[in-house]
């Protein structure tokens, strides 16, 4: 598999979108001895035996420059410092000025003899500091030439940072991915439209469509797909002309089920039809071939498509109706499809561990994703199944926060056990 063409792209407008060229840092960063804390830049054999007096010689604020030999640290001496200013010369760690205190900075007898000059201002350093201790070393985050963000890495804030910091105003992307949305069935009708008793409007386009725009891809949106042969096979021909083609219906067993028929006819290559999980078990992955014969009211034909990324043709899942069903077979194996067409290296489902709140009793054979909240915060996190009537309510996975993970062998899980959650 290999992800689409390449376009240049303002920073910001990367955002979200997957790398085609690493981002290497332009010099050392930090580019020099950088302050961590707000102080005094010292000796550290200076205050080795505390309380100290050191006798302040400058100031360094973030932005300035100190000069050696205008603004450096003898013995004796100290430089005040700002957080994310340059360490001057002869300094070898900062004191927190929490730590110190100023003492006087006149005579005695300044008032008695205003000719003479004020005294040097004067620190007392109350606690001791090593050397290196409380500022960050020139190069200690990456040297010049480093690599920073590899090419396939999704663009995040952090990422957005990185281009700024090593003047990366532009920034060479993929191209996002084009897939093609197709509900099926005669109950589906079209968002604003009126639904007939039996009728249902098409949410899980919507769904679909969201969740592909949130795994890096572009959404298409074509028309509803009804329980009929040959207005199905022209809407599946239409979606085979992106990236990747997402049917949702018309999977399981039933007389009206087509999608898995038309594909047949269409000679798609089917690398499984079904899989052990709950909801979500009637999936179809499989592909449709650049070249593949493809019988055309009875006549054989060769078809030719073009831009094919995929080794086999063009890639296509056939996802469950129930909305909950659709929504979780999404991520668990419509997304990492959608972010390796976008360019992006292949990660890991990321999965989170907390203890259950409420016991859970289920049948054994299936690997269950059950829509959960996840409540509490840090050590005292519990997660408890949510209130819902099956694949099917939409209003209690909106309610949800993750999906409790439940393996095929598990038919009892107690309160206050660790269970895996996929958040959602």
């Amino acid at each position: 598999m290999r992800p689409g063409d390449v376009e240049t792209v303002d920073l910001l407008t990367g955002l979200g979108r997957v790398l085609a060229e690493g981002i290497v840092a332009d010099r050392d960063f930090p580019p020099f001895d950088r302050a961590a804390r707000d102080g005094y830049a010292v000796r550290a054999a200076d205050v080795a035996e505390v309380p100290a007096r050191l006798e302040v010689v400058g100031e360094v604020k973030a932005g300035d420059w100190p000069e050696p030999g205008v603004c450096s640290v003898g013995r004796g001496q100290a430089v005040g410092i700002m957080t994310g200013a340059p360490l001057p010369a002869g300094a070898d760690a900062v004191v927190m000025v929490e730590h110190t205190s100023l003492a006087d900075q006149l005579s005695d007898q300044l008032a008695s003899q205003p000719e003479r000059k004020l005294v040097p201002k004067l620190v007392e350093v109350r606690r001791s500091v090593s050397a290196g201790e409380n500022f960050v070393p020139r190069g200690a985050e990456a040297r010049a030439g480093q690599l920073l963000l590899d090419r396939g890495r999704r663009l995040d804030h952090a990422g957005i940072a990185i281009a700024a910091s090593v003047g990366k105003s532009r920034v060479l992307v993929f191209r996002k991915p084009r897939v093609a949305v197709v509900s099926t069935g005669d109950e589906v009708v079209e968002i604003d439209a009126a639904p007939g008793p039996a009728q249902i409007r098409n949410s899980n386009s919507y769904s679909l469509a969201a969740q592909v725009q949130n795994a890096g891809g572009e959404a298409v949106r074509l028309a509803i797909a009804p329980d009929e042969p040959r207005r199905l096979r022209a809407l599946i021909e239409e979606g085979l002309g992106c990236d990747l083609l997402l049917l949702t219906g018309g999977v399981s067993m039933g007389k009206y089920d087509l999608v898995e028929q038309v594909l047949g006819e269409l000679n798609a290559e089917f690398y499984f039809t079904g899989v052990e999980i709950q909801p979500g078990r009637p999936v179809v992955f499989g592909s449709c071939g650049a070249d593949t014969p493809v019988r055309l009211d009875g006549a054989s034909s060769a078809r030719t498509q073009t831009g094919v990324s995929a080794p086999h043709g063009k890639y296509f899942f056939g996802l469950p109706g129930n909305p909950v069903s659709t929504m979780v077979t999404f991520e668990l194996f419509a997304r990492p499809m959608i972010e390796a067409l976008a360019g992006m290296t292949p990660q890991p489902l990321i999965f989170l561990r907390a203890r259950l709140k409420s016991e859970i009793r289920t049948k054994t054979g299936l690997r269950r994703f059950l829509p959960a909240v996840l409540s509490g915060e840090f050590e005292n996190a519990e997660v408890e199944l949510a209130r819902w009537q099956g694949s099917g309510d939409i209003a209690a996975l909106a309610r949800a926060n993750c999906y409790v993970v439940i393996p095929p062998e598990r038919e009892r899980i107690e309160a206050g056990e660790w269970v895996s959650l996929l958040m959602r």
